[in-house]
């Protein structure tokens, strides 16, 4: 894996793009394809999807918000999409 330190930018930006393609293809098929999966098992996949959207704006967007120097604003967009997220979940059922 070393030899992507020494790849272009852009070139990994694309095989990033290329790498979430990927995976949306391949849960959109799994959905597709198999219509009767069974209830848990599609429990578990949410519950780690959100897992994994949790971790990555915990360990990445929430950090990298606050060095900046605009850690007042930063704060406040979290707040403020996290109310807008929980408005539109009790909204939406």
């Amino acid at each position: 894996m070393t030899w992507l330190l020494h790849q272009n930018v852009v070139f990994l930006v694309f095989l990033a793009g290329l790498f979430t393609w990927g995976c949306t293809i391949v849960g959109s098929a799994i959905v597709f394809f198999f219509k009767n999966i069974s209830r848990k098992l599609l429990d578990i996949m949410m519950a780690f999807t959100a897992g994994a959207m949790i971790f990555v704006v915990t360990e990445e967007l929430i950090p990298e918000s606050q060095t900046n120097g605009n850690t007042d604003v930063a704060t406040l967009g979290l707040m403020v999409g996290f109310v807008v997220m929980m408005v539109m979940d009790v909204a939406l059922g």
